[in-house]
């Protein structure tokens, strides 16, 4: 009787630890009732749980901490000042899956924080447990452990390094391989946030074989997986033009520009990152994806949608359109300065409108004919508004004046420039007096019409300074016309004339002297004349 009333006693110990643990884990799945769980004092009494004999009140207790650690950065730090981390990863490598599973996501949660509580968790030996748990037999230990790699490695180069050092790229292209759907998605995310930071780390997961998975995961229909796959290249692409290379290599064009018109929006933003992240490099990789098909593609995305994913299509229509004349044209040809003018009118938002004026000046900065399609889509107002905009950011102002200062250079389209010449401040009109000064000399069509409209009065209003570059332009424009007109249209002329007529002194004849003359003409006398002019009259 003695012997059961003690069992019952400790049977009900151990129904109340897993009864609490499996509260505050249920209360803790809830952002609102941390900070309560953090004043009652939690941490202190689910610290010993982890140490606890029954293996279900070890894993809720590592539950309800990585809840805790999720929701507030400031129990992710009395979690490191505690030491529960060492505690928690003691012998892991001997625990049961769940534990394991429960551990990392701890790990996980604390170091997502910040790059302090990141390297905490490497010091507490956390990559160390990370790395063992993904060469686990359990898919769902190896998902764990994959995600909380990323999460240490996406902070900053050297916490990548620290992971890389660890051993952990190999394992995760193995987990690549994995039938599981789960693994394959968290690994390609590591893998990404590993390859972003340097070109070293980039190499190192090429040399593991990362990029042929990477490729083959782009023909999975599950849509997490295509956009970790498209992150994944992307990051190894934009470091170097070998990088990109052996991407492209991979032949996954022009499947990413079939991509891009996917219905999930993650995906085709992925897809247009790596092929943005491709064609900045070189011309010849430009001209691969122009040859397959990437412009109209781009613009696709572009028109249809709404989203932030046509930041990077729109960039990728820049650097294509850098490179050279032939795929400006090709741009141009793609009705893409009418999209981007259209955008442009539409959008609000500094950054997008930014992107989309510099890839107007990669459009235009070629020729006179790349400038001319900017201006006859009425793309120099626009500019010159967003520049004297006071609510415009100092990038965009900055961007906007880089696009007009090269495609102006360039424009010979007159009509386009004339009406800049009223409202452009002196940086910018400096460039627009350049370009009438290279078109007058050689047009006597335009010499008229810059006349007619007004122009050369505007011209010589303008104030300029002895030796400037303005005034060696305003110069050449008066040469282009005789001096009777540059007179004509000088500020103060019509003052001039009136004063001359003010100072004039006629010497015409008097009256009676022209009909003396008259008269003695006639022979008669001037009353006659009088009467035959009153006759005549």
């Amino acid at each position: 009787m003695t012997a059961r009333i003690i069992l019952q006693v400790f049977d009900e110990y151990q129904k109340a630890r897993v009864s609490f643990v499996q509260t505050v884990a249920d209360l803790a799945s809830r952002a609102q009732n941390v900070e309560s769980l953090e004043n009652a004092g939690v941490l202190d009494l689910l610290r010993p749980l982890l140490s606890d004999i029954v293996p279900s009140i070890q894993q809720t207790s590592a539950v309800a901490l990585g809840r805790l650690a999720n929701h507030n950065d400031r129990v992710a730090q009395a979690i490191i000042r505690r030491d529960i981390l060492p505690q928690l990863l003691r012998n892991i490598d001997k625990q049961s899956k769940f534990y394991k599973k429960a551990a990392l996501f701890v790990l996980r949660a604390v170091a997502k924080h910040s790059p302090e509580m990141a390297s905490v968790v490497v010091h507490s030996q956390g990559l160390q447990a990370m790395v063992i748990c993904l060469e686990d037999f359990d898919p769902g230990v190896k998902e764990a452990a994959a995600w909380a790699i990323g999460y240490v490695a996406r902070h900053n180069k050297s916490l990548a390094q620290a992971a890389v050092d660890a051993g952990a790229v190999p394992l995760l292209v193995l987990s690549l391989q994995e039938p599981e759907l789960c693994p394959k998605q968290i690994s390609a995310s590591a893998l990404c946030d590993i390859s972003k930071h340097s070109l070293d780390l980039a190499q190192t997961v090429v040399d593991s074989g990362a990029v042929p998975f990477l490729a083959k995961a782009i023909s999975n229909p599950d849509p997490k997986l295509k956009r970790q796959a498209f992150s994944a290249l992307g990051s190894i692409a934009k470091h170097s033009n070998e990088m990109a290379e052996m991407v492209v290599e991979a032949e996954i064009f022009p499947d990413v520009l079939v991509h891009m018109g996917h219905p999930d929006d993650n995906v085709n933003k992925a897809a247009a990152v790596l092929t943005r992240e491709v064609c900045k490099h070189t011309l010849e990789l430009a001209e691969l994806i122009a040859n397959n098909g990437g412009i109209g593609a781009l613009l696709q995305l572009i028109s249809t949608s709404k989203t932030d994913s046509r930041l990077p299509a729109i960039m990728a229509l820049g650097y294509i359109a850098g490179h050279s004349s032939p795929l400006a044209i090709a741009v141009i040809g793609s009705k893409g300065v009418v999209e981007l003018a259209l955008v442009l009118q539409q959008e609000s938002e500094d950054h997008l409108v930014t992107i989309i004026v510099w890839t107007l000046g990669q459009i235009g900065k070629h020729t006179p004919e790349h400038a001319k399609a900017l201006a006859v889509a009425n793309i120099f107002p626009n500019l010159l508004e967003l520049y004297l905009d006071p609510k415009s950011s100092e990038e965009l102002k900055t961007e906007c004046q880089a696009t007009l200062k090269q495609v102006l250079q360039k424009c010979m389209h007159i009509e386009a420039l004339e009406p800049l010449l009223y409202n452009a401040p002196p940086n910018i009109l400096k460039y627009v007096v350049g370009q009438f000064s290279k078109i007058l000399p050689n047009d006597a069509r335009a010499r008229r019409l810059f006349v007619t409209s007004g122009g050369l009065k505007k011209i010589q209003e303008l104030q300029t300074d002895p030796g400037s570059t303005l005034m060696e332009y305003v110069t050449v424009i008066r040469c282009c016309f005789p001096d009777e007109i540059i007179r004509y249209y000088s500020p103060g002329y019509p003052d001039t004339l009136l004063e001359a007529v003010d100072q004039f002194q006629p010497k015409c004849p008097s009256v009676f002297t022209m009909e003396q003359k008259m008269s003695d003409e006639r022979g008669g006398s001037s009353s006659a004349l009088f009467q035959f002019n009153e006759e005549q009259g």
